[in-house]
């Protein structure tokens, strides 16, 4: 009987993870008029000077945050047998680093996701608001995300990390 986790081609993509449509709309939206209207209210409500300049701020900062996130959700994460990878190409986790995962109600994880540990090494900081984020050891896969996709690339991971072990 063949092994349903032999895979011929090294970088076919398994599974594929993208924000759902309507949490996308939603939450750049959301994000956009809170920008919108905090920088509205610094104009039209004339508050003292340095408050002025903390509402343009923070407004600036919202709008920005809305731009990255509906530029990191326009892509997707994709699992292959070797890594997990953003659709840019850029290399979240080989498989062969992946130490843990966590699924958990109570973990630190983005909404409808999992979490990651790998093993030292790479570590640093990446985020892409709404998909994914890097901190250190740590990865979170989701947010954005519906969840029968995170959920059907977490069981494939797990079986490719279970496979890893046994070799």
């Amino acid at each position: 009987m063949k092994d349903p986790f032999e895979f011929e081609d090294k970088n076919e993509v398994i599974a594929v993870v993208r924000a759902s449509a309507g949490r996308r709309v939603l939450g750049l939206s959301s994000l956009s008029l809170l920008g919108l209207l905090l920088i509205y209210v610094a104009f039209t409500q004339s508050p003292a000077l340095l408050g002025q300049i903390f509402l343009i701020a923070v407004g600036a900062a919202a709008l920005w945050l809305a731009d990255a996130m509906r530029r990191a959700t326009s892509g997707s994460v994709e699992l292959t047998p070797l890594m997990l990878r953003d659709s840019d190409g850029t290399v979240i986790a080989r498989i062969e680093d992946i130490v843990s995962m966590d699924r958990g109600v109570f973990a630190f994880k983005p909404s409808n996701g999992f979490l990651l540990k790998t093993k030292a090494g790479r570590g640093g900081r990446q985020w892409r608001p709404g998909l994914w984020w890097q901190l250190g050891r740590r990865i979170g896969i989701g947010g954005m995300t519906p969840g029968h996709q995170t959920k059907f690339m977490s069981e494939l991971l797990s079986a490719l990390m279970a496979k890893r072990d046994l070799s």
